[in-house]
């Protein structure tokens, strides 16, 4: 389980320490991210540790000849800053947060000093953002603005805020008819006589019927009979 922390050579014994120690005070969602091991130029047989998860940052110090370890953590949220500084053995990174506490541990290899910095540079810049997402959260509650999950809701609202009751409708009395024009004079038509007309249409069927004149024909004579009525 320890393998993944020991990529920058740190001490495995004292990672398995830290690690077994940090395990049992994990909150429900909290995951390790990265562990430093300080590395100190001559006697290094109790060294400080640095664990960093996704909630907080830990510092560990041996005690009792290194029969005990002592923690101090600070919450991503208290943390205002944190700094790296490379000297000419090994590097001190450390932490500072709101109230104004800071926290060092100096003699680490440089390469774990770097990760310590990127690592938690990432999380600050998370929880910057969280941070501004609770601000906006916040200045929505104090001035009363309503949230709406559901956008037709929204829409809804937005509606009954805008809405502008209708102009009065103004009904016009209808100006008075004009007198009806005098109608036309009857057209009169010459009609043929019903039975002279019926004759010829069976007279022109019975042709047609016997194939004496075509369906062409036959249509083209009924129409001309039929346009004198």
């Amino acid at each position: 389980m320890i393998e993944k922390f020991l990529n920058e050579e740190q001490d495995p014994k004292a990672v398995e320490k830290v690690y077994s120690r940090l395990v049992d005070l994990l909150s429900s969602g909290e995951e390790i991210i990265y562990i430093a091991v300080q590395k100190k130029p001559l006697v290094n047989l109790f060294p400080d540790c640095i664990a960093i998860t996704n909630k907080r940052v830990l510092f560990f110090t041996p005690a009792n000849l290194g029969l005990s370890i002592k923690f101090v953590d600070f919450v991503w949220k208290d943390i205002v800053d944190v700094h790296t500084k490379e000297e000419i053995i090994g590097a001190v990174f450390s932490v500072k947060t709101t109230n104004g506490a800071e926290m060092a541990v100096d003699y680490l290899p440089k390469i774990q000093g770097r990760k310590l910095y990127q690592y938690a540079q990432e999380r600050k810049e998370i929880e910057r953002e969280a941070r501004r997402q609770r601000d906006l959260e916040q200045k929505r509650a104090e001035s009363g603005s309503i949230q709406f999950d559901n956008p037709a809701a929204a829409h809804a609202a937005t509606a009954q805020q805008t809405y502008t009751a209708p102009a009065p409708v103004v009904t016009q009395q209808p100006a008075p008819a004009a007198p009806p024009a005098p109608a036309p004079a009857p057209v009169v038509h010459e009609v043929p006589k019903p039975d002279e007309l019926t004759e010829k249409l069976k007279k022109l069927k019975t042709l047609f019927d016997n194939g004496l004149i075509s369906q062409e024909e036959y249509n083209h004579k009924k129409l001309d009979l039929l346009s004198d009525l």
